[in-house]
């Protein structure tokens, strides 16, 4: 992979863990020479994973609105910085730039970054690797919550898979270098082809 969109939260939470592992991804991405592609804060986890970045030499690209240039506190030190008309643009721009997604502790922008690029999947617009960095197992919950739509025959198995889960950068992006997609989208079948 070349390049990573990260999602995550402009805020930092309360756990000094989330923060320090959003660090330890941006230098995991610099060391081994992956784009970060994120979205353009300064401030909170968003801000960690772009300073662990910078601070060991890796390429990172913010991607914001122009109306969230002020509310997000711009960083003003990345290699490149786009700014978009609206947040359908930005996401559109994230996924057009990355190899893969990642996804750290945030709100609901977050997650509804991290289910727009799943469902993209799902119905096969993009064959990219997905992953949830769960540290201090932030992201049980949710998963849960998608095991038993699976359970309630509501989503496939093979599209709960899609979502690669680890609570360890090095963990999460070997599996994303190992990342099998489906061979098939969810509204095609086997025999339409």
């Amino acid at each position: 992979m070349h390049s990573i969109v990260v999602f995550c939260g402009s805020s930092e939470g309360n756990d000094p863990d989330i923060l320090s592992s959003a660090y330890g991804l941006g230098q995991s991405l610099a060391e081994q020479k992956i784009t970060l592609v994120y979205g353009a804060a300064k401030i909170g986890v968003m801000g960690k994973v772009a300073q662990g970045a910078l601070d060991n030499g890796g390429k990172v690209i913010g991607i914001i609105p122009d109306f969230l240039k002020i509310k997000e506190v711009c960083h003003t030190g990345l290699s490149e910085l786009i700014v978009t008309e609206n947040m359908h643009e930005r996401k559109l721009k994230m996924h057009e730039l990355s190899d893969g997604i990642i996804t750290l502790p945030g709100g609901y922008g977050t997650l509804e970054e991290l289910f727009e690029m799943i469902t993209w999947a799902q119905l096969g617009l993009h064959q990219k690797p997905i992953g949830i960095l769960n540290t201090n197992g932030f992201y049980d919950d949710l998963l849960k919550m998608i095991r038993k739509m699976v359970d309630l025959g509501f989503l496939k198995g093979e599209h709960y898979n899609m979502l690669l889960v680890d609570k360890s950068v090095d963990g999460l992006l070997k599996q994303m270098e190992e990342y099998q997609p489906l061979s098939l989208p969810k509204w095609i079948k086997k025999d339409e082809l």
